[in-house]
C-alpha cells in the first residue's frame, strides 16, 4: 500500500484535524494518542464511538502531513485492528465538535510544560524546585523538540496541577527569560526507566542514571511520546506508529553486519558511515584487507542491524548490488585497521531517536537536505551534487526558520552515491545533513 503525497493532497485538502475509522469499542483514547504521538503534540482528540471514528487534532498541518504520510506505507494497527486515516474537513475542531468526549484542554494530572527564551540550562531539579511548591511531583520527564525544550510534570493529583498551571502559566523561571508554557497532556502516566538531569522518578529513588552498557538516546522522542531509551523491540515500535515494518522482527540480537560485493575502487569507511548510519548509530567499521570487496560494521545493537540489513540488501552502490548479511562476530575487535565511531557526533540516533526510526526506508531516488546555510541557492545545490547523475528536480525551501531541501535523481543508485560522498561535508561552514525522503515527487508550491 503505498500512495505519493501528491496523492493525499488530491484526497483532501491537509488539515491538522485527522479522521481516524474503524475504532472499535475496545481502542482507547490512550491508544490512539500513542499511534500519534511520534509525529507531534496532540492538541484535542474526540472519540465518536456511535460511529466508530475519532477526530484528532495536531498542533499544526506538518505534523498531520507526516503522519498520513508515514501511514501510507504502514498500516496502523491498534489492538490487532486496522484503523484507517485520512485528513478530516474539518481545518480545526471547535468546542462543538468535542462535545462531552474532547480531551482538548481537559485537566489532567501531568502538564507538557514548553520554555521559550531559555537563556541558562533548566534540569529536573530547577523544575522540581519550581513546581513542587503547588504540590507533590511524582515524575519529571524532559526532552528537545522542535518547539524547543519541553518537560512532561507528573503530579500525584489532578488539583495540584491545575493549581500549579494556574499561578505559573506565563511565569519567568529568571528574570527576564525561561519563560513557561503550560498545557495539560493528554497521556495518562509517565514512564521514567533513569533517574538523571533529564528524566526523574520522585516515587522511585532507585532507578539507576543510566542504562549499562548503552549509550543513553532520546528521552520522550519528539512529540512527548514515551521511547523509554529505545532498550526493547515494543519502545522501538511505538516509533514506528505501533508496530514494526514488514519484515522487521526486533528480536535479532547479532549487532555486526557483514558487507560484500563493494567496489573497493570507490568505497572507503567514511563512506559506508554515511549509509548505515541511517539506520543506527555506528560503533566501528572494518574494511577486509584480504577480501577487499567486502567490510564489517558493528551498529549500536541488534535492531539497529536487523534494520540496516533489511533496508540496504540488495541495494546498488558505485555499479555494484550490495550484499549484507549478519555477521558470525559478535563485535568487530579494536585496531590499527578499524575506525571508531563510537564517539562521533555524526551518529544520527543520539538526540531524535524516535524521528531518526520512523524515517528508516530504503534507498529512494529523493535525498533530503539538511542543517544548510541559509543563504544557499538551488544553483549551488546541485553544483554540490550533480557529479553524482541526472538531478530531475530540486525544490530548496524553510522549516522552523532553517534551509533544507529536497533533491530528486533520475535512479535509487545515484541518490545513494549523492548521499554517501556528500553527507556531512561542510559547505559555508555548516555540516550539511543527507537522508533518503520517502516522497515520491516534488509538489511546486
Amino acid at each position: 500500500m503505498s500512495v505519493s503525497l501528491a496523492c493525499l493532497f488530491e484526497m483532501a485538502e491537509p488539515s491538522k484535524v485527522i479522521h481516524v475509522r474503524n475504532v472499535g469499542h475496545e481502542i482507547s483514547e490512550n491508544d490512539l494518542l500513542q499511534l500519534f504521538q511520534p509525529f507531534g503534540v496532540i492538541g484535542k482528540l474526540v472519540m465518536l464511538r456511535a460511529k466508530n471514528q475519532a477526530l484528532l487534532q495536531m498542533q499544526d498541518v506538518p505534523s498531520a502531513i507526516n503522519a498520513l504520510q508515514f501511514y501510507t506505507n504502514v498500516q496502523p494497527t491498534i489492538r490487532g485492528r486496522n484503523v484507517y486515516i485520512q485528513f478530516s474537513s474539518h481545518q480545526e475542531l471547535t468546542t462543538m465538535d468535542q462535545n462531552s468526549q474532547g480531551r482538548a484542554d481537559e485537566p489532567n494530572r501531568i502538564l507538557l510544560v514548553t520554555i521559550h527564551h531559555m537563556l541558562y540550562p533548566i534540569t529536573v531539579d530547577v523544575l522540581q524546585q519550581v513546581f513542587s511548591p503547588h504540590g507533590f511531583v511524582e515524575k519529571i520527564v524532559t526532552f528537545q523538540k522542535s518547539a524547543g525544550f519541553q518537560a512532561l510534570i507528573q503530579y500525584q493529583s489532578r488539583q495540584s496541577a491545575i493549581g500549579a498551571r494556574t499561578a505559573l502559566q506565563g511565569r519567568n523561571i529568571y528574570d527576564g527569560c525561561c519563560q513557561l508554557d503550560i498545557q495539560f497532556s493528554n497521556l495518562d502516566e509517565l514512564q521514567v526507566n533513569f533517574n538523571n538531569d533529564r528524566s526523574r522518578d520522585f516515587t522511585n529513588p532507585h532507578l539507576p542514571a543510566e542504562q549499562k552498557g548503552r549509550p543513553s538516546q532520546g528521552g520522550y522522542g519528539d512529540g512527548g511520546a514515551a521511547y523509554p531509551q529505545m532498550a526493547n523491540s515494543a519502545a522501538i515500535a511505538a516509533a514506528f506508529g505501533g508496530s514494526l515494518p514488514p519484515g522487521i522482527s526486533g528480536t535479532n540480537d547479532r549487532s555486526t553486519v557483514l558487507v560484500s560485493n563493494l567496489n573497493p575502487d570507490r568505497i572507503d569507511e567514511d563512506k559506508l558511515f554515511n549509509l548505515f548510519s541511517l539506520y543506527g548509530n555506528i560503533v566501528r567499521i572494518k574494511l577486509l584487507r584480504n577480501k577487499p570487496d567486502h567490510a564489517l560494521v558493528q551498529m549500536g545493537d541488534g535492531f539497529q542491524a536487523e534494520l540496516a540489513v533489511h533496508f540496504l540488501k540488495g541495494a546498488m552502490l558505485f555499479g555494484k548490488r550490495l550484499e549484507v548479511n549478519f555477521s558470525k562476530h559478535p563485535n568487530i575487535t579494536q585496531g590499527a585497521d578499524t575506525h571508531e565511531y563510537a564517539n562521533s557526533n555524526l551518529n544520527r540516533f543520539n538526540r531524535n531517536a524516535a524521528k531518526n526510526y520512523r524515517y528508516c526506508c530504503s534507498p529512494t531516488k529523493m535525498i533530503h537536505l539538511s542543517t544548510l546555510p541559509q543563504d544557499i541557492t538551488e544553483e549551488e545545490i546541485v553544483s554540490h551534487l550533480e557529479e553524482h547523475g541526472t538531478i530531475v528536480n530540486t525544490k530548496l525551501f524553510e522549516m522552523n526558520g532553517k534551509k533544507q531541501a529536497l533533491v530528486l535523481f533520475e535512479t535509487e543508485e545515484e541518490a545513494t552515491e549523492a548521499l554517501v560522498c556528500k553527507h556531512a561535508i561542510s559547505i559555508s561552514g555548516s555540516i550539511i545533513r543527507i537522508s533518503f525522503s520517502q516522497l515520491q515527487s516534488i509538489r511546486e508550491s
